[in-house]
């Protein structure tokens, strides 16, 4: 088995939901982000064995992904790609899924990542193929829909995602005032990285045209709020307050719907070597585990348990530590259940924000994730860092990364 290594993690600006990429097709993302990665590190189509790219809002604008984005980034026809969906999880998987190509020696060096436009996510209709004999057809709203029917009919969540962070509130007895502080945080830490450049070397820019034709190039995040304080949140009203009167979910301490593309490069630390590439990290153990899908938010913590068993290491032994920020009350539950103090969280746990400030493009998360928790490992010179999140109905993946460049 090869060791396989992480080269040049990347990605494109997060924008707002209908934000600056509202009009910008995922494909376009996707493609951007791959060529921006081949640009940058100088390979070839000929080094390229497969393209992985999650997705989790797949419709028929965009088959097949990671081929669409190896063909639109200018790659050659030769090299193959494909897309796979794994909820929040899908962008690690994608990463996770190429290591285990390399390392097994079924493939060379394979490009990896995800892609999300939830401004551009559809309504859409299974009435129609046929005719219908109804006075009107249903639309259905492809963000909203999976997070009610992702447990199947077995388990459904009729709240939703937020459902599942009120049910992690209320088992780890998580206020609102915790969770407000927790977001505001996320967002400081955010707009700190921002302008302290933390972000730069990982943004592959994106070029959109305006109405009247114009270019811009979008550089730097769109979802952190600069100045916001913790009386803005509290004036939020909670989400679910209608049906639950303890509801404490708002749209402040959630995570946003986002739009992104994220890629890197996996192959063998020779291979690297051969081609000039300086790998940032290798992948050391990685988990995926299942839990009730009304409490998904916690599946971190078993997913982060096979993980860290597999090579015999515990949270103390990991420097830096990353959560998708799915809603506050998800990962301060996850905190709680790790046990982790107060000097934890606010020295190796998500330390430039995450899915609170930066947002959620479900695709891209994992791939935006990665490029981050990297570049911060070889910054402050850590040994170990671990990537992980929940998952709609009932995940939770993580994978273990080991910095190459102390």
């Amino acid at each position: 088995m090869h060791d396989a290594v992480i080269c040049e993690p990347v990605r494109t600006p997060v924008g707002g939901f209908g934000g600056v990429f509202k009009d910008v097709p995922v494909t376009t993302l996707a493609s951007t982000v791959v060529r921006g990665l081949v640009e940058r590190t100088g390979i070839a189509s000929t080094d390229v064995d497969d393209v992985i790219f999650g997705q989790g809002y797949a419709n028929g604008e965009a088959a097949a992904i990671g081929r669409i984005a190896a063909l639109d980034a200018g790659l050659d026809v030769s090299v193959p790609g494909i897309q796979l969906d794994r909820r929040c999880g899908s962008g690690l998987q994608a990463i996770i899924y190429a290591a285990m190509q390399v390392q097994t020696g079924m493939s060379d060096l394979v490009i990896a990542g995800g892609a999300e436009s939830m401004s551009g996510t559809e309504f859409y209709s299974t009435d129609m193929r046929w005719g219908t004999k109804r006075p009107s057809v249903e639309f259905h709203d492809r963000l909203a829909k999976p997070r009610t029917n992702s447990g199947g009919v077995n388990f459904p969540v009729e709240g939703g995602m937020i459902e599942t962070a009120e049910n992690l509130r209320r088992e780890y007895s998580i206020t609102r005032d915790e969770q407000d502080r927790y977001a505001v945080r996320s967002h400081e830490r955010a707009v700190h990285a921002q302008d302290s450049g933390y972000f730069d070397d990982e943004t592959i820019p994106v070029s959109v045209r305006g109405r009247r034709g114009e270019q811009t190039v979008v550089t730097r995040d769109e979802h952190p709020r600069r100045g916001i304080q913790l009386s803005d949140l509290a004036a939020l009203r909670p989400i679910r307050g209608r049906v639950d009167p303890e509801a404490t979910v708002t749209a402040g301490n959630a995570c946003g719907q986002n739009d992104a593309g994220a890629a890197a490069i996996v192959t063998t630390a020779a291979n690297a070597e051969r081609l000039g590439l300086r790998p940032f990290a290798k992948l050391v153990s990685w988990g995926v585990a299942g839990v009730e899908p009304n409490r998904m938010g916690i599946g971190p913590v078993p997913a982060v348990a096979k993980a860290l068993s597999r090579v015999d290491l515990s949270l103390d032994d990991i420097d830096l530590i990353e959560v998708n920020e799915a809603f506050a009350a998800q990962v301060l539950a996850c905190a709680k259940a790790w046990g982790l103090s107060a000097q934890d969280i606010e020295e190796r746990f998500n330390v430039n924000g995450s899915g609170i400030s930066l947002g959620h493009p479900v695709g891209a998360t994992g791939g935006r994730i990665l490029a981050n928790l990297l570049r911060e490992l070889d910054r402050r010179q850590g040994r170990y860092g671990i990537e992980t999140m929940c998952i709609g109905g009932g995940q939770g993946i993580a994978a273990v990364f080991e910095n190459l460049r102390r």
